[in-house]
């Protein structure tokens, strides 16, 4: 191990708690991209200060008494990376980047061969470490394809528009109030956020035709012509983060008909918004 070397990787150990058991490169080739989902990509840039386009230039494999959390059939590498870009963050990053990655291995134990692969990494800067980022999780590197790149373009872009909806950490109110003619009705559901802001769903009935639904992330009242589309960031942070039940502590229509209706089209919404398909931990 080059004197030089012991520094950086004194720093990431004592970021990540690891150390490396000597120079091990990486054998197999590249693998093909492993198919990422809209959530997948939603939650990492959601927990991100950083994300980066990089090309790998150097992996070293740590050993795994020094990598503390590393899943079965998982090893830790570090790694040395050149910045391609700056996707999202305000942090100034250099030319050069250093970090920490699990990867798969095969059955001979080896990682697979990263060397000069493009990847897309979903990090946070170490403070007092320039050119040392850390992973938002130990699997947050992604191979760079140019489809994930313009899907993860689009993502970020929503997440900064100045009406980007913003998380949702509960359920307040459902509320039926019915109408003036048989099966006509509206339930208004209130959701809590994570900075206060305003968010409901509105679930409209109209004799002798379907129910329809719609969202807002604003005091206006929901569009219900215009349901959240899948694989948008309005139905990410619905579908990815309402619970399945409304909770116990939720005010309810106290009324049994128009709690039953409530609670009907709070399922009714989910089923609607369908599952929130997540490939990773």
């Amino acid at each position: 191990m080059s004197v030089a070397l012991r520094p950086v990787l004194a720093g990431l150990a004592a970021t990540f708690l690891v150390s490396l058991s000597g120079p091990l490169e990486a054998a197999e080739p590249a693998p093909a991209p492993p198919r990422v989902t809209f959530a997948d990509l939603a939650d990492r840039a959601d927990s991100a200060q950083l994300v980066i386009h990089a090309k790998v230039l150097k992996t070293v494999r740590v050993a795994n008494e020094r990598a503390p959390g590393v899943k079965p059939g998982f090893g830790r590498f570090y790694v040395e990376a050149q910045t391609l870009g700056l996707l999202a963050g305000s942090s100034g990053i250099g030319a050069s980047l250093r970090y920490l990655v699990d990867l798969p291995l095969d059955a001979r134990g080896k990682g697979p061969n990263l060397k000069k692969q493009d990847v897309m990494l979903f990090a946070r800067a170490v403070p007092g470490r320039p050119g040392e980022v850390q992973l938002v999780s130990p699997d947050s590197q992604l191979l760079w394809t140019p489809a994930l790149d313009s899907r993860l373009r689009d993502l970020l872009r929503q997440m900064v528009a100045p009406d980007a909806p913003a998380p949702i950490t509960g359920v307040r109110e459902l509320l039926y109030v019915p109408g003036n003619l048989a099966g006509q009705g509206e339930t208004q559901i209130f959701l809590k956020t994570k900075d206060g802001s305003a968010a409901s769903i509105t679930v409209r009935h109209q004799p002798g035709q379907g129910d329809v639904w719609g969202a807002s992330f604003s005091e206006l009242v929901a569009d219900v012509t215009r349901p959240p589309e899948p694989d948008t960031l309005e139905w990410y942070r619905l579908a990815c983060f309402l619970p399945p039940y409304p909770p116990a502590q939720a005010n309810v229509s106290a009324d049994y008909e128009a709690k039953r209706q409530a609670q009907e089209d709070y399922r009714f919404v989910l089923a609607k918004l369908g599952p929130c398909e997540r490939t990773h931990d």
